[in-house]
């Protein structure tokens, strides 16, 4: 598969990229946060607008170094601007396949990226060849498939999300790619595995909780218009699945969890496997 075409399809507009402002490194890359520590040395992959990336940085302190770096050059800029007077924090625009560190970071992390990717086999292998001997690699990322709305929405959106989730897997992304973690990393030679699970639920009680499940009416609205343009949808079905779920969320909507796991390992290999090589 081209990975210009997932590239294409993976790159943010419209309402969606509000949802990168809105996330923090304790909401939404919480293993990640339990693990920093004062003075390390870390590389976001994929840092979008850098709220997160925001977080390493004061969690390691002014004596660490953190790097994000994402593909998106707006998105960078738009980094630059909320986030460059942290200490010891900068951002820069590049390619996840063709990273040019070297065994430099006490961490290389990624959260909600890989399943953007159509080859997330080479990203990995170039996360790990940037991770120093006896650093770890930390990918936080979601199952699709295994969504759960309580109680179901509307056919709309439901029809809108297999077409969604086509879309996604006719460019070659593995929208189940958090259940795969475990063995792109064995294959790859990372040690010490370990799996948390970070499933993201909210239920209507919670204070964000409109906010949170609007994410695919922000979807629809967003993603439709890729989605019409390659001809997976109409304008008036992805219209219908906003609107329709919009009112779903006010009348109807009890809960919603999104399934994702943090896989974790160690390098201890001065080498990275030729199997990650397709």
């Amino acid at each position: 598969m081209d990975k210009n075409i997932a590239q294409n399809r993976a790159e943010l507009s419209g309402k969606l990229t509000n949802v990168l402002d809105s996330r923090s490194l304790t909401n939404s890359h919480k293993r990640l946060a339990d693990i920093l520590t004062k003075g390390m040395t870390i590389l976001d992959v994929g840092c979008g607008t850098g709220a997160i990336t925001r977080g390493i940085a004061e969690a390691v302190g002014p004596n660490g170094r953190v790097i994000g770096i994402d593909s998106n050059p707006s998105l960078i800029e738009k980094a630059h601007r909320a986030h460059g007077g942290i200490p010891g924090l900068s951002f820069e625009t590049g390619d996840i396949y063709n990273l040019t560190y070297d065994k430099e970071f006490d961490i290389v992390t990624s959260a909600r990226v890989l399943i953007w990717l159509s080859d997330p086999l080479k990203a990995l292998k170039m996360m790990i060849s940037a991770t120093k001997i006896g650093g770890r690699v930390v990918i936080s990322d979601y199952n699709h498939v295994k969504i759960s709305w309580e109680p179901l929405p509307p056919p709309s959106m439901l029809s809108f999300y297999t077409a969604y989730l086509k879309w996604r897997s006719d460019a070659g992304m593995d929208n189940e790619i958090a259940d795969h973690l475990l063995e792109m990393f064995q294959q790859s030679g990372i040690e010490e595995i370990t799996i948390t699970p970070q499933h993201e639920a909210t239920k209507r009680t919670d204070q964000e909780f409109q906010t949170r499940i609007g994410l695919w009416a922000d979807t629809a609205s967003s993603r439709g218009v890729q989605m019409e343009r390659d001809g997976y949808i109409t304008e008036k079905e992805f219209m219908a699945a906003e609107n329709e779920y919009r009112e779903w969320m006010i009348q109807e909507a009890q809960s919603l969890t999104m399934y994702m796991l943090t896989v974790e390992g160690v390098r201890k290999s001065n080498k990275v496997k030729d199997s990650l090589q397709r």
